[in-house]
């Protein structure tokens, strides 16, 4: 049974396989549509950010680690 997703951009169905190029979307045309929403600002990550607080070295690993960790499409099949 494959899984099906949705396109972020267009909302067509996508099945979850390696075949699908562009997954999570249905092609390269919605792909760069939704980049170019985040490049324009379109789409943001809402954090209360403290202007103070220095980020260290540290601190960027584990935040890499937890978006890794939650998101396996962007991990190189082993």
């Amino acid at each position: 049974m494959s899984l099906k997703v949705s396109c972020p951009t267009c909302k067509n169905d996508v099945i979850w396989q390696p075949e699908s190029t562009y997954r999570p979307f249905c092609s390269k045309r919605c792909q760069l549509i939704d980049l170019g929403e985040w490049a324009d600002e379109g789409h943001k990550i809402a954090q209360n950010i403290d202007p103070n607080q220095e980020i260290t070295e540290e601190m960027l690993d584990a935040l890499e680690g937890e978006f890794l960790q939650h998101n396996k499409f962007f991990v190189e099949p082993e």
